[in-house]
């Protein structure tokens, strides 16, 4: 078995039930047809900042079901409502060049501050929209973009703003009944500063501040906050008089007026209406006692709808990002993951584990093991025997109903080519060379068939790779350790360069396998067994094979540990090996 293997047959999906998008897909049918409307499914995100991976559940999920009914022939649409006429709340940590000085724009549309120094975007929100569309379409994932504030500077909403003012006493009722419950928290510490991460809408006042009940909040059109309060309003004329703290106060008229939008709790519900929406899930920040889809419940209806589907979706935990988080100050984001990962793998991790399910996104070391397993399923689908759901997800990891994505054609092991590019510095010349014994039966003549796993991978040793996995390779023998090998290794290390028992030189077994073959073996011989034997449950064996990996690495590398002996003995090439092990 090489650590190469070719393409496996794209896998079709088993719609009946294969998964829980399947199954998802089944209750959206279901329910659209109840209303008698198509199936909208709806992302909301707020561009307060960087869109990390956790906010990324709130576009795949409602992509994976999507894409699931457009693979039915179904007549679906996803929707990304950009929440870009919220409120700036805070100066986020971790922004370069943001500093304290942006607290003057607190209480503006995002789409009124600033983008950050350095950006062509022309605002806030339009820098962090952009970064994370860039993510989404090399993930694949095709929606219907909406941005709030041209819809709220176009009067989309007028007619619902005005419904919403005309009914605000009863609107009023059905908060007051939610407004003494707690807010979403969560015991976990890491769950719970994801939470107050968060964009915040969900934690937004609902227009309760003022005297009477308002379900609108102007922005000021002297200072452009919402640091205002609503003193008059008619229902009739839509006279409304606002009074904001910079000192301005003015009398408009409410159906002509464009400056302003409805209050969070009061706003998602009426856009559900609006886009008909039948399928949104939502965080836990949504979905506690008091929260804003708990709420929709009750206010849907004061807008002609009903809440639509929305199971709540589980934390995405990110792993081995102490490097990142160091310099970026935050969660990371998906163009964070598809630098060191392929798109396919990170819509898998997405497409694999139920809405309800929490995961990681792994950065450190544990990527290896995440690409394993994907390289594990390639070949259980290859061989027919992975189970339906796991097709499901493979199918969904590697194409939609519109494309099939980029994938690499000859997959070699990520923590192969990590230990490879590591040990040569990322020499692409070294690379092939030593990639080129990995196979002897198929070698490996050029590098593009390996990409764009080979492209991740180096990005991942120069970001990622912890600093005590890095190995470095020993420019001269070390005599002292030389001289004061044991017999049994001085043994050891001669049946491993010369051969003999069955071992042939090490020079004519260079190929991943055949290096195998004769560094497993050197243990069995000195045992009396064949170089070949099959032993199983031997601990003595393997203690023995363990001590002679464990001297190799200390003679070639200076430590313990170190990539798969293998792999390191072709990385550092024959006549390197043969000069730092000769005593």
């Amino acid at each position: 078995m090489t650590e190469s293997q070719q393409p496996s047959p794209e896998p079709a999906i088993e719609h009946e039930r294969a998964d829980w998008v399947s199954r998802l897909a089944d209750e959206v049918i279901a329910e659209a047809a109840r209303r008698g409307t198509r199936p909208v499914a709806a992302s909301g995100i707020s561009p307060s900042g960087p869109i990390h991976l956790g906010n990324f559940r709130e576009v795949m999920s409602p992509h994976l079901v999507a894409d699931e009914l457009l693979r039915r022939g179904v007549d679906a649409e996803h929707l990304i409502s950009w929440d870009d006429y919220d409120r700036f709340r805070k100066v986020p940590a971790g922004i370069e060049g943001v500093d304290a000085s942006w607290a003057e724009h607190i209480g503006k549309p995002l789409t009124s501050v600033p983008a950050p120094p350095g950006s062509t975007a022309d605002s806030w929100a339009a820098h962090f929209r952009a970064q994370a569309e860039a993510s989404f379409a090399e993930a694949g994932v095709r929606y219907r973009g909406i941005s709030q504030t041209e819809q709220y500077a176009a009067g989309a909403y007028t007619e619902q703003i005005l419904h919403a003012m005309r009914h605000r006493r009863e609107i009023d009722e059905i908060l007051e009944q939610y407004r003494t419950l707690p807010a979403a928290k969560d015991e976990d510490e890491a769950l719970q500063a994801a939470l107050d991460a968060g964009s915040g809408a969900a934690a937004e006042d609902d227009g309760s501040a003022g005297a009477e009940y308002y379900p609108y909040k102007p922005y000021c059109t002297a200072c452009g906050t919402d640091l205002t309060t609503i003193e008059a309003y008619d229902d009739d004329s839509t006279e409304m008089t606002y009074a904001c703290q910079c000192g301005h106060r003015e009398t408009v008229l409410l159906r002509e007026f464009r400056s302003g939008k409805l209050v969070w709790k009061v706003d998602w519900p009426m856009r559900w209406a609006y886009e008909r929406v039948v399928f949104e899930p939502s965080g836990v920040d949504h979905q506690s006692p008091g929260s804003s889809f708990q709420v929709g419940l009750e206010l849907a209806p004061v807008f002609g709808w009903e809440r639509p589907l929305g199971p709540m979706y589980a934390f995405v935990g990110f792993g081995g990002v102490a490097k990142m988080s160091s310099s970026r100050g935050g969660a990371p984001v998906p163009a964070d993951a598809l630098a060191v990962m392929e798109a396919p793998v990170l819509r898998w991790l997405y497409a694999r584990r139920r809405m309800n399910q929490s995961f990681d996104v792994a950065f450190g070391s544990d990527l290896q093991r995440t690409y394993d397993e994907w390289d594990a399923l390639l070949r259980k689908a290859a061989a027919g025997t992975a189970q339906p759901a796991e097709l499901a997800a493979l199918e969904r990891a590697t194409a939609t109903a519109h494309e099939r994505l980029p994938e690499t054609p000859r997959r070699v092991a990520y923590r192969t080519l990590a230990s490879v590019v590591d040990i040569t510095f990322g020499d692409e010349a070294q690379i092939l060379r030593i990639l080129r014994g990995l196979d002897e039966a198929d070698p490996i003549d050029d590098l593009e068939p390996l990409r764009p796993r080979l492209d991740r991978v180096e990005a991942w040793v120069a970001t990622h790779m912890p600093a005590d996995e890095h190995t470095t390779v020993r420019e001269s023998p070390d005599r002292e350790a030389l001289d004061a090998l044991t017999e049994v290794e001085r043994e050891a290390l001669a049946l491993l360069l010369d051969g003999g028992q069955g071992l042939p030189a090490i020079e004519d077994s260079w190929t991943l396998d055949g290096l195998t073959h004769q560094t497993y073996g050197v243990a069995k011989v000195q045992r009396g067994l064949e170089p070949d034997a099959i032993v199983k449950g031997d601990k003595a064996l393997s203690a023995a094979q363990r001590a002679f990996f464990a001297l190799l690495y200390r003679l070639l590398v200076g430590r313990e540990t170190g990539p798969r002996i293998p792999t390191l003995l072709l990385a550092i090439g024959s006549e390197r090996v043969r000069a730092l092990l000769t005593a």
